[in-house]
């Protein structure tokens, strides 16, 4: 996805497509951006993705899902379409599809980022594009919430009795989850790229960065002539889209 490079390109970053599961082999960092869910988990089957991709969430490295990328993550997805999907699953959650309704249903919300902006800095909300969005509905004990919005009045965020989700769910109950963080697992339900505003693209380059101390040979090295003037890391970091 062109705009998910150029957001990249504005960091110092430039990504790469991943196409082939060998591919993920020679690369430490992951983003799985927005599209048709259904046809994305098609595509990723015809070329046999899956057990890569899986594999590459399961050594801890960074993957980050925007949108149809959150719901590949979850562990559980509801409102899929008859017979449902196959999924990377690795984050502890379950994600309603198109929990915010259709194309014509999309929209624009301010959404306060505390973690994001401790981070990053810059103002206390953030911008978020929801197209034909999913909502997180569900989050185990291990998963940090970084953003939510309320909840549309014909929504229930409640999908069952899960004990795990019981205490998470009664502190959302006029809300929905929309990006949350599990380990070296990120995924936000709205479109960052879209915006101007990079504060999440650097946030995920910052949780590479973190790993790839260990596994240098990932990052392409540059100098600068002065000390004092530390210009970002650029990454060779994958955008696994649909062709």
């Amino acid at each position: 996805m062109e705009l998910e490079r150029r957001a990249l390109r504005k960091l110092g970053v430039k990504g790469v497509e991943i196409r082939k599961p060998e591919q993920l082999q020679i690369v430490s960092a992951l983003i799985i951006p927005g599209g048709e869910s259904t046809t994305m988990a098609k595509l990723a089957k015809y070329h046999n993705l899956f057990p890569a991709l899986r594999e590459f969430v399961k050594m801890g490295k960074p993957v980050w899902g925007t949108c149809a990328g959150l719901i590949f993550l979850a562990n559980k997805a509801t409102g899929q379409k008859t017979g449902g999907q196959e999924l990377i699953v690795g984050l502890d959650c379950m994600v309603h599809r198109n929990f915010f309704g259709s194309q014509l249903q999309s929209f624009e919300a301010e959404l306060l980022i505390p973690k994001i902006v401790a981070e990053e800095g810059g103002p206390p909300s953030f911008r978020g594009v929801f197209i034909r969005a999913p909502g997180i509905i569900e989050v185990g004990p291990e998963v940090e919430v970084l953003a939510d919005i309320p909840t549309p009045s014909d929504k229930n965020v409640h999908s069952g009795p899960s004990v795990e989700s019981q205490q998470e769910n009664a502190r959302m109950e006029n809300k929905v989850i929309v990006a949350v963080k599990q380990g070296n697992l990120l995924a936000t339900a709205f479109h960052p790229e879209l915006t101007a505003d990079t504060r999440w693209h650097s946030y995920f380059l910052k949780m590479t960065s973190a790993i790839s101390e260990d596994a240098s040979s990932s990052i392409i090295s540059q100098s600068t002539e002065d000390p004092h003037f530390r210009k970002p890391p650029i990454f060779d970091l994958p955008i696994y889209q649909q062709q």
